[in-house]
């Protein structure tokens, strides 16, 4: 291919050119860096402009359960699970604190866990309240039975007439097992 001398006709095609496609890139370029709405570790951007974020209370902690086995998890997975103490039997779970630091690390295993928010349906317990948790986070405070109530229920529980001891379920379990579907 030969060169051809640039003369004013070339030169003003080429210019013609090279702002064509300057100008085309700008138009297309868009700033959205002052839009959206700045959150801890991310940003937002809403469909409309006058969006505003539902009232929420996030829960103080949560109940994590690894559901995949570690078998074929990279070594920095691995690592976070142990620092969570979810390392060991299939289907363990811990409570751990709502903090940034832990919601970063919970974010790179999210695939390898379950993470249920804790609830305190019945109010926050004491220290002398007896709990237990539920599979979907709820924190249910059991009621203590004192040793003199427990006596009173026991009698009334033997002295009612109502109630249903051995001898009359196994007579009416025979009774409908031989009378079929009437």
């Amino acid at each position: 291919m030969v060169d051809a001398p640039l003369t004013s006709v070339n030169s003003n095609a080429l210019l013609r050119i090279i702002l064509h496609c300057s100008v085309r890139n700008i138009k297309k370029r868009y700033n959205w860096s002052d839009e959206g709405i700045q959150y801890p570790g991310f940003k937002y951007y809403p469909r409309n402009k006058d969006f505003e974020d539902p009232p929420y209370e996030p829960s103080k902690l949560f109940r994590v359960e690894r559901i995949k086995p570690l078998k074929g998890v990279p070594y920095f997975e691995k690592h976070i699970l142990k620092e969570f103490k979810l390392d060991g039997l299939d289907n363990c779970y811990n409570i751990i604190k709502n903090i940034p630091e832990n919601n970063q690390r919970l974010w790179k295993i999210k695939h390898l866990v379950r993470i249920c928010p804790i609830t305190f349906p019945d109010g926050f317990p004491k220290e002398d309240d007896m709990t237990y948790l539920k599979e979907n986070g709820e924190l249910r405070i059991t009621k203590r039975v004192r040793v003199e109530d427990r006596l009173q229920l026991t009698e009334e529980f033997q002295k009612d007439i109502t109630k249903l001891d051995g001898d009359t379920l196994r007579r009416n379990s025979r009774m409908k097992w031989l009378s079929g579907w009437e």
